[in-house]
C-alpha cells in the first residue's frame, strides 16, 4: 500500500504531539472499517501492535493515544475482518492441486479427455482425481467403467464425486482391492448393473480403495498445505475449519505453523476413526495461536447428489430407496457419549432428515443439562419441523451457501415438494440457534467466500439464477452473513475472544477487500476482489 502523505501524517503529529503517547506498531487508516464489533459497527482507522488490534476509531484520535512506527493508508477501500471457512477441506483442497481436475466437466467423455490429457503428461501410476458430478450431465446417471477399463486397462483409476461420497474406479482397481460382485458392504452401496460391478463405490465401500491408493509423500503433503494456503489468502480467508485430519497431518501442520512455514490458522475436526479417537482423549485438547485441535468429525449420513444421504421417506425419484447412515445409531450415541465427558466438541455430518433427526435428538440428550457445548450439525440439509423445534443455542449449524445454490436445479426432484421447503432452511436455523456459521465445503464447492456470500444473501447462482433467488424466505442479510463467516464462524470454533472481528485485544487478522461488499449491486458480490490479506498485522497476499 502507499504510505498515507507527509503532509497529512505531519498535521496529525503536530494535533497529537502535546501529550505523551503509547508506541505501536502500525496505524490503519482512511478505510471503511466494518468491524462486526456490535459496540463499534463501523471506523476509519486501527493500530496494530504486536500482532494485535490495540485501539478502533479515527485517524485523528489514534494519533493523539499512539506513537505508531508506520502506517497503512486504505486509500478508502472497505476493510472486513479476516474471513473464516466453518467447514472446509483445505489439506484435501491442496492434494487436489496434484491431482486431475474433473470439476465443471459436462458429460462423461468430458472427464475421460481430462484423465487422458492428465495421464500423458504426469504419467502417474495409480490415476486419482476429484470434481465429476452426473447431475451436471446430459445423461444424468452415474457412469461405468467400460470405458476407463479399454482406456486404462493396467493402470488403476479411482476417481471422486464433487461431493467426496462416491468413487468411480476401473477393474484394475478393483481388482487390486480384491472387490467382486460377493464383497459385502454396510453404510454405503457396491453398484451393480445387469449382475456385473459398475465401479461405482458410495460412501464406506470408498474406503477398500482408498486402502489401495499411494499416499503422499511428505513434500507432496507440504507442498499440499502450501498451495491451499496460498489459494484460501487470496481470497481473504485466514482461518479454515478442516472438516476430518488425522493426526500426522495436524502434527505436519503444528510443526509448519510453528516455523512460520504456514502462516494460516487452522481450526482442525479429528477424524472418527478409533485410534484417532482415542489418542485425542488422552492426550486431550491441542491449542496454539495458530492451530486448535478440540473437536472430532464425523459422519452421519452421505449426500443428497448421490442418493446416500438418510431420509425419513423414500427418496423421490428412487423407489423404496432410503440412503443410509454411514455410522450404527448405537454406535453413534455410544460416541456422543463419550465426548460428552470429554471437552471436546462433536461435529457431525449430517444431510438428509432421518440423519439430522439421529443427530439432533443425540445431541439433545446427551448435552442435557451441560451447558455451552456448541457442538455442531455440518450441512444440516434437510431438517424436519420436528427437529427445527428441538434446536437451541447449545447447537451450532454450520452451513453452506453454496450448496443450496448448486443443489436446487435437482434437489426438488429427490425430496418432492414439501421436504424441500425444510432444506436449506439458513434464516430458519439462524432463528432457532442464534447463531450460524457459513463455509463453502470445498473443494467440494468453490473456494471463493463471496460465491457464499451472494447465494446466502441472494440465493443464486453465478448465472444468477432463480431471478427472483430460490426459497428466498430463507435467504440471510448482508451483516448475518458477514458475521457467519467472521464472528459466529469463529463462536463455532470457541475461538470469538480472539478473533472475528476488529476488535482491541483480538488477533490483527482484516481483508482490504476492491469493492463495499456490504453497499454493492446484490448480483456484482460474487466478483468482489480482494485487495490484500493480513495474518497478525503481516501482510500475507496483494493482488499484483
Amino acid at each position: 500500500m502507499q504510505k498515507i502523505t507527509l503532509l497529512f501524517v505531519s498535521t496529525l503529529l503536530f494535533i497529537s504531539c502535546q501529550q505523551p503517547k503509547t508506541p505501536a506498531d502500525v496505524l490503519v487508516l482512511n478505510a471503511n472499517v466494518y468491524t462486526v464489533d456490535e459496540n463499534q459497527p463501523k471506523a476509519e482507522a486501527f493500530v496494530i501492535k504486536e500482532g494485535k488490534f490495540v485501539a478502533v476509531g479515527t485517524a485523528e484520535e489514534l494519533l493523539n493515544t499512539y506513537d505508531v512506527a508506520d502506517t497503512l493508508d486504505a486509500e478508502g477501500k472497505t476493510i472486513v475482518p479476516g474471513l473464516i471457512d466453518a467447514h472446509c477441506h483445505f489439506y484435501g483442497l491442496g492434494l487436489q492441486q496434484q491431482k486431475v481436475d474433473l470439476t465443471g466437466t459436462k458429460s462423461y467423455d468430458d472427464v475421460l479427455n481430462r484423465i487422458v490429457a492428465f495421464q500423458k503428461e504426469k504419467k502417474v501410476p495409480f490415476i486419482t482425481g476429484r470434481g465429476w458430478d452426473q447431475n451436471d450431465w446430459e445423461v444424468k446417471e452415474f457412469p461405468t467403467k467400460e470405458k476407463l477399463d479399454s482406456l486404462f486397462p493396467d493402470t488403476p483409476v479411482a476417481i471422486t464425486r464433487v461431493d467426496g461420497h462416491a468413487l468411480l474406479v476401473n477393474q484394475k482397481a478393483l481388482d487390486m482391492a480384491k472387490i467382486t460382485i460377493d464383497t459385502k458392504t454396510t453404510g454405503g452401496e457396491i453398484l451393480k448393473k445387469d449382475g456385473k460391478l459398475t465401479g461405482v463405490l458410495i460412501d464406506n465401500p470408498m474406503a477398500l480403495i482408498g486402502a489401495i491408493v499411494p499416499g503422499p509423500t511428505v513434500q507432496e503433503q507440504v507442498q499440499a498445505l502450501k498451495d491451499a494456503e496460498a489459494i484460501n489468502f487470496s481470497y481473504g480467508l485466514t482461518t479454515v475449519d478442516d472438516a476430518g485430519l488425522s493426526p500426522e497431518v495436524i502434527a505436519l501442520v503444528d510443526s509448519l505453523q510453528k516455523t512460520d512455514q504456514l502462516n494460516i490458522r487452522m481450526y482442525a475436526m479429528v477424524s472418527n476413526v478409533p485410534e484417532y479417537v482415542d489418542y485425542y482423549l488422552e492426550n486431550g485438547v491441542h491449542k496454539t495461536d495458530k492451530l486448535n485441535v478440540s473437536s472430532f468429525k464425523v459422519y452421519a449420513d452421505g449426500a443428497l447428489g448421490s442418493r446416500g444421504a438418510a431420509l425419513k421417506e423414500p427418496y423421490t425419484d428412487q423407489e423404496n430407496h432410503y440412503g443410509a447412515m454411514v455410522i450404527g445409531n448405537d454406535a453413534f450415541k455410544a460416541l456422543a457419549k463419550r465426548l460428552a465427558a470429554s471437552p471436546f466438541q462433536m461435529n457431525t455430518h449430517a444431510i438428509g432428515d432421518s440423519a439430522n433427526a439421529v443427530v439432533i435428538k443425540t445431541y439433545y440428550e446427551v448435552l442435557k443439562n451441560k451447558e455451552d457445548r456448541r457442538w455442531r450439525v455440518e450441512h444440516a440439509q434437510v431438517v424436519a419441523s420436528e427437529e427445527f423445534d428441538m434446536l437451541n443455542d447449545n447447537l451450532v449449524m454450520s452451513v453452506q451457501p453454496t450448496h443450496a445454490t448448486s443443489d436446487m436445479y435437482w434437489a426438488d426432484e429427490r425430496l418432492g415438494e414439501e421436504r424441500i421447503k425444510g432444506a436449506y432452511a439458513y434464516k430458519e436455523l439462524l432463528k432457532k440457534t442464534g447463531r450460524i456459521a457459513l463455509g463453502t465445503d470445498y473443494p467440494v464447492e468453490h473456494v471463493s467466500p463471496f460465491y457464499t456470500f451472494y447465494a446466502a444473501v441472494a440465493r443464486k447462482d453465478l448465472k444468477q439464477y432463480p431471478e427472483n433467488g430460490f426459497q428466498k424466505e430463507n435467504a440471510l442479510t448482508r451483516e448475518e452473513t458477514l458475521k457467519g463467516m467472521t464472528l459466529w464462524a469463529a463462536y463455532s470454533n470457541f475461538e470469538e475472544t480472539e478473533k472475528g472481528s476488529i476488535t482491541a485485544g483480538k488477533f490483527a487478522d482484516f481483508v482490504i477487500l476492491e469493492d463495499n461488499i456490504m453497499e454493492i449491486e446484490e448480483d456484482k458480490i460474487p466478483n468482489v476482489k480482494v485487495h490484500a490479506t493480513y495474518v497478525a498485522g503481516a501482510n500475507v497476499y496483494t493482488r499484483n
